[in-house]
Protein backbone atom coordinates (compact mmCIF):
# COMPACT_ATOMS: atom_id res chain seq x y z
CA UNK A 1 0.00 0.00 0.00
CA UNK A 2 1.46 3.37 1.01
CA UNK A 3 1.26 5.38 -2.16
CA UNK A 4 3.69 8.09 -3.21
CA UNK A 5 1.42 9.06 -6.04
CA UNK A 6 3.51 11.99 -7.17
CA UNK A 7 6.46 9.65 -7.45
CA UNK A 8 4.67 7.53 -10.00
CA UNK A 9 5.96 8.23 -13.48
CA UNK A 10 3.17 8.51 -15.97
CA UNK A 11 5.46 9.61 -18.77
CA UNK A 12 4.58 6.62 -20.87
CA UNK A 13 3.10 6.57 -24.30
CA UNK A 14 -0.68 7.04 -24.17
CA UNK A 15 -2.52 4.15 -25.77
CA UNK A 16 -4.40 4.78 -28.96
CA UNK A 17 -8.01 4.87 -27.82
CA UNK A 18 -9.51 3.29 -30.91
CA UNK A 19 -11.27 0.68 -28.80
CA UNK A 20 -12.29 3.18 -26.17
CA UNK A 21 -13.67 5.77 -28.56
CA UNK A 22 -17.15 4.43 -28.14
CA UNK A 23 -20.14 6.37 -29.32
CA UNK A 24 -21.09 7.35 -25.77
CA UNK A 25 -19.70 10.81 -25.15
CA UNK A 26 -22.21 11.79 -22.49
CA UNK A 27 -21.77 10.63 -18.93
CA UNK A 28 -25.26 9.15 -18.80
CA UNK A 29 -24.58 6.99 -21.88
CA UNK A 30 -21.54 5.19 -20.46
CA UNK A 31 -22.40 1.75 -19.10
CA UNK A 32 -20.53 -0.69 -16.85
CA UNK A 33 -19.35 -4.11 -17.95
CA UNK A 34 -21.01 -7.18 -16.42
CA UNK A 35 -17.81 -7.79 -14.42
CA UNK A 36 -17.91 -4.26 -13.01
CA UNK A 37 -21.57 -4.64 -12.02
CA UNK A 38 -20.83 -7.92 -10.24
CA UNK A 39 -17.83 -6.37 -8.49
CA UNK A 40 -19.83 -3.37 -7.28
CA UNK A 41 -22.38 -5.73 -5.74
CA UNK A 42 -19.60 -7.21 -3.58
CA UNK A 43 -19.38 -3.82 -1.79
CA UNK A 44 -16.93 -4.80 0.98
CA UNK A 45 -13.53 -6.46 0.67
CA UNK A 46 -10.28 -6.76 2.58
CA UNK A 47 -6.63 -6.42 1.60
CA UNK A 48 -4.11 -8.48 3.58
CA UNK A 49 -0.49 -7.44 4.25
CA UNK A 50 1.85 -10.17 5.52
CA UNK A 51 5.57 -10.66 4.96
CA UNK A 52 9.05 -9.79 6.30
CA UNK A 53 7.75 -6.41 7.51
CA UNK A 54 5.49 -8.33 9.91
CA UNK A 55 8.55 -9.76 11.67
CA UNK A 56 10.64 -6.56 11.61
CA UNK A 57 8.10 -4.03 12.95
CA UNK A 58 8.11 -2.12 9.65
CA UNK A 59 5.67 -0.58 7.25
CA UNK A 60 8.24 -0.05 4.48
CA UNK A 61 10.71 -2.80 3.66
CA UNK A 62 13.89 -1.88 1.80
CA UNK A 63 14.55 -5.28 0.27
CA UNK A 64 17.49 -6.14 2.52
CA UNK A 65 15.67 -8.38 5.00
CA UNK A 66 16.88 -11.97 4.85
CA UNK A 67 14.31 -14.60 3.79
CA UNK A 68 14.97 -16.36 7.11
CA UNK A 69 13.02 -13.68 8.99
CA UNK A 70 9.77 -14.93 7.47
CA UNK A 71 8.91 -17.68 9.94
CA UNK A 72 5.25 -17.80 11.06
CA UNK A 73 4.70 -20.36 13.80
CA UNK A 74 0.96 -21.05 13.45
CA UNK A 75 0.01 -19.99 9.92
CA UNK A 76 -3.75 -20.39 9.52
CA UNK A 77 -5.42 -18.51 6.64
CA UNK A 78 -8.72 -20.25 7.39
CA UNK A 79 -8.77 -18.34 10.68
CA UNK A 80 -8.44 -15.15 8.64
CA UNK A 81 -11.34 -16.12 6.40
CA UNK A 82 -13.65 -16.95 9.29
CA UNK A 83 -13.06 -13.48 10.70
CA UNK A 84 -13.49 -11.87 7.28
CA UNK A 85 -16.79 -13.67 6.71
CA UNK A 86 -17.99 -12.65 10.16
CA UNK A 87 -17.36 -9.00 9.25
CA UNK A 88 -19.53 -9.32 6.15
CA UNK A 89 -16.78 -8.89 3.54
CA UNK A 90 -17.18 -10.63 0.20
CA UNK A 91 -13.69 -10.65 -1.33
CA UNK A 92 -10.00 -10.78 -0.43
CA UNK A 93 -7.01 -9.17 -2.13
CA UNK A 94 -3.72 -10.65 -0.94
CA UNK A 95 -0.37 -8.86 -1.18
CA UNK A 96 1.71 -11.49 -2.96
CA UNK A 97 4.72 -9.16 -3.19
CA UNK A 98 5.10 -5.82 -1.43
CA UNK A 99 7.65 -3.14 -2.27
CA UNK A 100 10.46 -5.05 -0.53
CA UNK A 101 10.34 -7.61 -3.36
CA UNK A 102 9.86 -10.67 -1.13
CA UNK A 103 7.60 -13.17 -2.88
CA UNK A 104 5.06 -15.14 -0.88
CA UNK A 105 4.77 -17.90 -3.45
CA UNK A 106 7.53 -20.23 -4.74
CA UNK A 107 8.38 -18.13 -7.77
CA UNK A 108 11.07 -19.37 -10.16
CA UNK A 109 12.13 -15.82 -11.02
CA UNK A 110 14.10 -15.06 -7.84
CA UNK A 111 15.52 -16.71 -4.73
CA UNK A 112 13.99 -13.92 -2.64
CA UNK A 113 10.88 -15.85 -1.70
CA UNK A 114 9.32 -18.35 0.67
CA UNK A 115 11.44 -21.06 -1.00
CA UNK A 116 14.37 -19.78 1.06
CA UNK A 117 12.50 -19.20 4.32
CA UNK A 118 12.34 -21.72 7.17
CA UNK A 119 8.54 -21.81 6.96
CA UNK A 120 7.46 -25.32 5.92
CA UNK A 121 11.05 -26.11 5.07
CA UNK A 122 10.97 -23.86 2.04
CA UNK A 123 8.19 -25.96 0.48
CA UNK A 124 5.28 -23.66 1.36
CA UNK A 125 3.11 -21.40 -0.78
CA UNK A 126 1.42 -18.61 1.15
CA UNK A 127 -0.51 -17.31 -1.86
CA UNK A 128 -1.78 -20.80 -2.63
CA UNK A 129 -2.93 -21.42 0.94
CA UNK A 130 -4.68 -18.06 1.15
CA UNK A 131 -6.39 -18.62 -2.19
CA UNK A 132 -7.61 -22.06 -1.12
CA UNK A 133 -8.93 -20.70 2.17
CA UNK A 134 -10.74 -17.82 0.48
CA UNK A 135 -12.45 -20.10 -2.00
CA UNK A 136 -13.34 -22.59 0.73
CA UNK A 137 -15.23 -19.86 2.58
CA UNK A 138 -16.98 -18.54 -0.53
CA UNK A 139 -14.89 -15.37 -0.86
CA UNK A 140 -13.65 -13.97 -4.13
CA UNK A 141 -9.86 -13.77 -4.41
CA UNK A 142 -7.54 -11.19 -5.89
CA UNK A 143 -3.83 -10.34 -5.91
CA UNK A 144 -1.59 -7.32 -5.32
CA UNK A 145 1.79 -7.54 -7.08
CA UNK A 146 3.82 -4.41 -6.40
CA UNK A 147 5.44 -2.91 -9.51
CA UNK A 148 8.03 -1.27 -7.26
CA UNK A 149 10.70 -3.76 -6.16
CA UNK A 150 13.43 -2.61 -3.78
CA UNK A 151 15.31 -5.92 -3.87
CA UNK A 152 15.48 -7.11 -7.47
CA UNK A 153 18.68 -5.90 -9.28
CA UNK A 154 16.86 -5.96 -12.64
CA UNK A 155 14.76 -3.04 -11.41
CA UNK A 156 17.46 -0.66 -12.62
CA UNK A 157 16.83 -1.81 -16.20
CA UNK A 158 13.23 -1.06 -17.23
CA UNK A 159 13.10 -3.62 -20.02
CA UNK A 160 14.71 -6.42 -17.99
CA UNK A 161 12.52 -5.74 -14.99
CA UNK A 162 9.36 -5.65 -17.08
CA UNK A 163 10.23 -9.14 -18.33
CA UNK A 164 10.79 -10.22 -14.73
CA UNK A 165 7.50 -8.74 -13.58
CA UNK A 166 5.56 -10.29 -16.46
CA UNK A 167 7.02 -13.72 -15.67
CA UNK A 168 5.86 -13.39 -12.06
CA UNK A 169 2.48 -12.16 -13.22
CA UNK A 170 2.10 -15.22 -15.43
CA UNK A 171 2.82 -17.47 -12.47
CA UNK A 172 0.22 -15.77 -10.30
CA UNK A 173 -2.48 -15.63 -12.96
CA UNK A 174 -2.16 -19.30 -13.92
CA UNK A 175 -2.00 -21.03 -10.52
CA UNK A 176 -4.68 -19.70 -8.21
CA UNK A 177 -8.01 -19.79 -9.99
CA UNK A 178 -10.15 -16.85 -11.06
CA UNK A 179 -8.96 -13.47 -9.79
CA UNK A 180 -11.67 -10.91 -9.06
CA UNK A 181 -9.27 -7.95 -8.78
CA UNK A 182 -5.65 -7.10 -9.56
CA UNK A 183 -3.97 -4.19 -7.80
CA UNK A 184 -1.59 -1.81 -9.57
CA UNK A 185 -0.30 0.32 -6.73
CA UNK A 186 1.53 3.56 -7.40
CA UNK A 187 4.04 3.74 -4.58
CA UNK A 188 7.68 4.48 -5.32
CA UNK A 189 9.14 3.94 -8.82
CA UNK A 190 12.52 5.66 -8.31
CA UNK A 191 12.83 6.72 -11.93
CA UNK A 192 11.52 3.46 -13.38
CA UNK A 193 9.07 3.70 -16.28
CA UNK A 194 6.61 0.81 -16.30
CA UNK A 195 5.09 -0.78 -19.38
CA UNK A 196 1.55 -0.83 -18.00
CA UNK A 197 -0.10 -1.77 -21.27
CA UNK A 198 2.01 -4.91 -21.43
CA UNK A 199 1.27 -5.75 -17.81
CA UNK A 200 -2.48 -5.53 -18.27
CA UNK A 201 -2.43 -7.35 -21.60
CA UNK A 202 -0.54 -10.24 -19.99
CA UNK A 203 -2.83 -10.23 -16.97
CA UNK A 204 -5.80 -10.74 -19.26
CA UNK A 205 -4.24 -13.65 -21.13
CA UNK A 206 -5.04 -15.94 -18.21
CA UNK A 207 -7.55 -13.72 -16.41
CA UNK A 208 -9.77 -12.00 -19.00
CA UNK A 209 -12.43 -11.04 -16.45
CA UNK A 210 -10.15 -9.66 -13.73
CA UNK A 211 -10.74 -5.99 -12.90
CA UNK A 212 -7.67 -3.78 -12.57
CA UNK A 213 -7.43 -1.36 -9.66
CA UNK A 214 -5.28 1.67 -10.48
CA UNK A 215 -4.95 5.35 -9.76
CA UNK A 216 -7.24 7.55 -11.84
CA UNK A 217 -4.21 8.80 -13.80
CA UNK A 218 -3.77 5.30 -15.22
CA UNK A 219 -6.95 5.88 -17.14
CA UNK A 220 -6.13 3.53 -20.00
CA UNK A 221 -5.56 0.48 -17.85
CA UNK A 222 -7.82 0.56 -14.83
CA UNK A 223 -11.35 -0.73 -14.34
CA UNK A 224 -11.52 0.53 -10.73
CA UNK A 225 -10.14 3.81 -9.40
CA UNK A 226 -8.53 4.80 -6.12
CA UNK A 227 -10.59 7.14 -3.93
CA UNK A 228 -7.69 9.57 -3.39
CA UNK A 229 -6.98 8.93 0.30
CA UNK A 230 -6.27 6.08 2.71
CA UNK A 231 -8.92 7.10 5.25
CA UNK A 232 -11.71 4.98 3.80
CA UNK A 233 -13.88 7.95 2.89
CA UNK A 234 -15.42 9.28 -0.31
CA UNK A 235 -15.49 13.03 0.39
CA UNK A 236 -17.38 14.00 -2.75
CA UNK A 237 -20.49 13.27 -4.81
CA UNK A 238 -19.50 9.97 -6.37
CA UNK A 239 -20.07 9.53 -10.11
CA UNK A 240 -18.98 6.25 -11.68
CA UNK A 241 -17.92 7.78 -14.98
CA UNK A 242 -14.47 9.34 -15.21
CA UNK A 243 -13.45 11.89 -17.83
CA UNK A 244 -9.80 11.79 -18.83
CA UNK A 245 -8.55 13.91 -21.73
CA UNK A 246 -12.03 14.00 -23.21
CA UNK A 247 -12.66 10.25 -23.04
CA UNK A 248 -15.21 8.70 -20.73
CA UNK A 249 -14.94 5.40 -18.89
CA UNK A 250 -16.88 3.62 -16.18
CA UNK A 251 -14.42 3.62 -13.25
CA UNK A 252 -16.14 2.84 -9.91
CA UNK A 253 -14.25 3.87 -6.80
CA UNK A 254 -12.61 1.73 -4.12
CA UNK A 255 -11.76 3.32 -0.76
CA UNK A 256 -9.05 1.64 1.27
CA UNK A 257 -8.12 2.02 4.92
CA UNK A 258 -6.45 -0.26 7.52
CA UNK A 259 -8.22 -1.76 10.51
CA UNK A 260 -5.41 -0.29 12.64
CA UNK A 261 -5.14 3.43 11.92
CA UNK A 262 -2.03 4.19 9.88
CA UNK A 263 -0.75 0.59 9.92
CA UNK A 264 -1.09 -1.87 7.05
CA UNK A 265 1.30 -4.43 8.59
CA UNK A 266 1.09 -5.93 12.08
CA UNK A 267 2.91 -4.23 14.93
CA UNK A 268 3.24 -5.34 18.54
CA UNK A 269 1.37 -3.40 21.24
CA UNK A 270 -0.80 -1.71 18.61
CA UNK A 271 -4.19 -2.08 20.28
CA UNK A 272 -4.66 1.68 20.61
CA UNK A 273 -4.69 1.99 16.81
CA UNK A 274 -7.54 -0.52 16.41
CA UNK A 275 -10.62 1.21 15.04
CA UNK A 276 -13.81 1.03 17.08
CA UNK A 277 -17.06 -0.42 15.76
CA UNK A 278 -18.47 3.11 15.60
CA UNK A 279 -15.49 4.24 13.51
CA UNK A 280 -15.85 1.26 11.19
CA UNK A 281 -19.57 1.89 10.78
CA UNK A 282 -18.91 5.55 9.94
CA UNK A 283 -16.31 4.46 7.37
CA UNK A 284 -18.81 2.00 5.87
CA UNK A 285 -21.35 4.80 5.47
CA UNK A 286 -18.75 7.01 3.80
CA UNK A 287 -17.68 4.32 1.32
CA UNK A 288 -20.41 1.78 0.56
CA UNK A 289 -22.95 4.40 1.61
CA UNK A 290 -21.55 6.78 -1.01
CA UNK A 291 -21.70 4.37 -3.90
CA UNK A 292 -18.18 3.00 -3.56
CA UNK A 293 -16.36 -0.05 -2.32
CA UNK A 294 -14.83 -0.47 1.13
CA UNK A 295 -11.40 -2.13 1.17
CA UNK A 296 -10.36 -2.77 4.79
CA UNK A 297 -6.71 -3.59 5.50
CA UNK A 298 -5.98 -6.61 7.72
CA UNK A 299 -2.62 -7.78 9.06
CA UNK A 300 -1.79 -11.25 10.46
CA UNK A 301 0.80 -11.29 13.25
CA UNK A 302 4.09 -13.18 13.54
CA UNK A 303 2.20 -16.37 14.33
CA UNK A 304 0.42 -16.14 10.99
CA UNK A 305 -3.03 -15.50 12.45
CA UNK A 306 -5.12 -12.40 12.99
CA UNK A 307 -4.81 -11.08 16.55
CA UNK A 308 -7.68 -12.00 18.84
CA UNK A 309 -8.63 -8.34 19.32
CA UNK A 310 -8.90 -7.89 15.55
CA UNK A 311 -11.05 -11.01 15.19
CA UNK A 312 -13.45 -9.78 17.84
CA UNK A 313 -13.62 -6.32 16.32
CA UNK A 314 -14.41 -7.75 12.89
CA UNK A 315 -17.16 -9.92 14.36
CA UNK A 316 -18.67 -6.99 16.25
CA UNK A 317 -18.55 -4.89 13.07
CA UNK A 318 -20.37 -7.60 11.16
CA UNK A 319 -23.03 -7.79 13.87
CA UNK A 320 -23.49 -4.01 13.69
CA UNK A 321 -23.98 -4.16 9.93
CA UNK A 322 -26.39 -7.07 10.14
CA UNK A 323 -28.64 -5.68 12.85
CA UNK A 324 -30.06 -2.84 10.78
CA UNK A 325 -33.67 -3.70 10.03
CA UNK A 326 -35.41 -2.27 7.01
CA UNK A 327 -38.69 -0.75 8.23
CA UNK A 328 -40.31 -0.80 4.80
CA UNK A 329 -42.13 -4.11 4.41
CA UNK A 330 -44.49 -5.32 1.71
CA UNK A 331 -47.56 -4.27 3.65
CA UNK A 332 -46.36 -0.65 3.53
CA UNK A 333 -46.28 -0.44 -0.26
CA UNK A 334 -48.74 2.23 -1.34
CA UNK A 335 -48.66 1.45 -5.04
CA UNK A 336 -48.07 -2.13 -6.26
CA UNK A 337 -46.28 -0.69 -9.31
CA UNK A 338 -43.43 0.45 -7.04
CA UNK A 339 -43.15 -2.83 -5.15
CA UNK A 340 -39.92 -3.88 -6.87
CA UNK A 341 -38.09 -0.94 -5.26
CA UNK A 342 -39.51 -1.71 -1.83
CA UNK A 343 -39.34 -5.50 -1.63
CA UNK A 344 -35.93 -5.86 0.04
CA UNK A 345 -34.60 -7.66 -3.03
CA UNK A 346 -31.81 -5.83 -4.93
CA UNK A 347 -32.22 -8.21 -7.87
CA UNK A 348 -35.49 -6.47 -8.75
CA UNK A 349 -35.95 -2.83 -9.68
CA UNK A 350 -38.65 -0.26 -10.34
CA UNK A 351 -38.49 1.98 -13.38
CA UNK A 352 -40.05 5.41 -13.76
CA UNK A 353 -42.06 6.07 -16.95
CA UNK A 354 -39.93 6.04 -20.13
CA UNK A 355 -38.37 9.42 -20.89
CA UNK A 356 -39.24 10.90 -17.50
CA UNK A 357 -36.82 13.10 -15.56
CA UNK A 358 -38.72 13.23 -12.27
CA UNK A 359 -40.34 10.52 -10.18
CA UNK A 360 -41.78 9.81 -6.73
CA UNK A 361 -41.79 6.69 -4.57
CA UNK A 362 -44.17 6.94 -1.60
CA UNK A 363 -44.60 4.71 1.43
CA UNK A 364 -47.47 4.69 3.93
CA UNK A 365 -46.64 2.92 7.18
CA UNK A 366 -49.35 0.98 9.01
CA UNK A 367 -48.24 2.80 12.14
CA UNK A 368 -45.72 5.59 12.74
CA UNK A 369 -42.14 4.34 12.47
CA UNK A 370 -38.94 5.87 13.83
CA UNK A 371 -35.86 5.96 11.59
CA UNK A 372 -32.63 7.90 11.19
CA UNK A 373 -31.08 6.47 8.02
CA UNK A 374 -32.22 5.93 4.46
CA UNK A 375 -30.74 3.64 1.80
CA UNK A 376 -31.26 3.96 -1.95
CA UNK A 377 -29.80 1.80 -4.73
CA UNK A 378 -29.84 2.79 -8.38
CA UNK A 379 -30.03 0.16 -11.14
CA UNK A 380 -26.84 0.88 -13.09
CA UNK A 381 -26.89 -1.60 -15.97
CA UNK A 382 -27.74 1.18 -18.43
CA UNK A 383 -25.65 3.85 -16.72
CA UNK A 384 -25.91 6.29 -13.82
CA UNK A 385 -28.80 8.69 -14.39
CA UNK A 386 -30.04 10.22 -11.13
CA UNK A 387 -28.55 13.67 -10.53
CA UNK A 388 -30.67 15.08 -7.67
CA UNK A 389 -32.89 13.41 -5.09
CA UNK A 390 -34.50 14.01 -1.71
CA UNK A 391 -35.76 11.75 1.05
CA UNK A 392 -38.79 13.37 2.68
CA UNK A 393 -41.17 12.64 5.58
CA UNK A 394 -44.72 13.93 6.04
CA UNK A 395 -45.10 16.09 9.17
CA UNK A 396 -48.91 16.16 9.07
CA UNK A 397 -49.07 19.28 6.92
CA UNK A 398 -46.19 19.19 4.46
CA UNK A 399 -43.24 17.13 3.21
CA UNK A 400 -40.05 17.85 5.16
CA UNK A 401 -36.61 17.12 3.72
CA UNK A 402 -34.53 14.56 5.60
CA UNK A 403 -31.74 14.13 3.02
CA UNK A 404 -30.84 16.02 -0.15
CA UNK A 405 -28.13 14.80 -2.51
CA UNK A 406 -26.98 14.42 -6.09
CA UNK A 407 -25.40 11.06 -6.91
CA UNK A 408 -27.00 7.81 -5.80
CA UNK A 409 -25.09 5.29 -7.89
CA UNK A 410 -24.68 1.78 -6.55
CA UNK A 411 -25.85 2.67 -3.04
CA UNK A 412 -26.47 5.85 -1.08
CA UNK A 413 -26.91 5.84 2.70
CA UNK A 414 -27.97 9.11 4.33
CA UNK A 415 -28.22 9.83 8.03
CA UNK A 416 -30.40 12.44 9.73
CA UNK A 417 -31.83 13.16 13.18
CA UNK A 418 -34.26 10.44 14.13
CA UNK A 419 -37.80 11.12 12.97
CA UNK A 420 -41.11 9.37 13.63
CA UNK A 421 -43.57 9.52 10.75
CA UNK A 422 -46.27 7.47 9.05
CA UNK A 423 -45.44 8.63 5.51
CA UNK A 424 -42.18 8.70 3.59
CA UNK A 425 -41.11 9.32 0.03
CA UNK A 426 -38.14 9.33 -2.32
CA UNK A 427 -38.36 12.37 -4.57
CA UNK A 428 -36.19 12.07 -7.67
CA UNK A 429 -35.92 15.67 -8.76
CA UNK A 430 -33.68 15.26 -11.78
CA UNK A 431 -32.43 12.34 -13.85
CA UNK A 432 -31.00 12.21 -17.36
CA UNK A 433 -33.41 9.41 -18.23
CA UNK A 434 -36.03 7.42 -16.40
CA UNK A 435 -34.90 6.60 -12.88
CA UNK A 436 -34.50 2.94 -11.97
CA UNK A 437 -34.43 2.03 -8.28
CA UNK A 438 -33.30 -1.34 -6.94
CA UNK A 439 -33.99 -0.55 -3.29
CA UNK A 440 -35.45 2.16 -1.08
CA UNK A 441 -35.13 1.40 2.64
CA UNK A 442 -35.10 3.18 5.99
CA UNK A 443 -33.75 1.95 9.30
CA UNK A 444 -32.80 3.16 12.75
CA UNK A 445 -29.33 2.95 14.28
CA UNK A 446 -29.54 5.36 17.22
CA UNK A 447 -30.74 3.71 20.43
CA UNK A 448 -31.87 6.92 22.08
CA UNK A 449 -32.06 10.63 21.51
CA UNK A 450 -34.39 13.44 20.63
CA UNK A 451 -37.02 12.42 18.10
CA UNK A 452 -39.04 14.51 15.70
CA UNK A 453 -42.57 13.11 15.67
CA UNK A 454 -44.69 13.71 12.60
Amino acid sequence: MHRLRLGFHFGLAILVFSLLKVSAQNFSEVQPSPAQLAWQDLEFGVIIHFGPNTFLDREWGDGTARPEVFAPTAFDPEQWMRAIKAAGAKYVVFVAKHHDGFCLWPTRQTDYSVRNSPWEGGQGDVVGRVSEAAHKFGLKFGIYLSPWDRHEPKYQDSSAYDNYYIAQLQELTSRYGDLVEFWLDGAGSEGHVYNFSRMVENLHINQPNTLVFADAALFDFGDIRWVGNEEGTIPYENWNVLDRHGYLRWRPVEADTPLHKGHWFWHAHDQSALRSVDELTAIYHQTVGRGGQLMLGLAPDTRGVLPEEDVKRLKDFGVALARRENLIVKEHVRNPVTEAALDGDPDTFWSAPPGSHHALLEVDFRKPETFDHSLVMEWLNLGQHIEHYRVEAWDGQKWTTLADGQAIGHKRIDSFPAVTSSRLRLDILDSTGEARIREFQVFRLASAGQLRRY
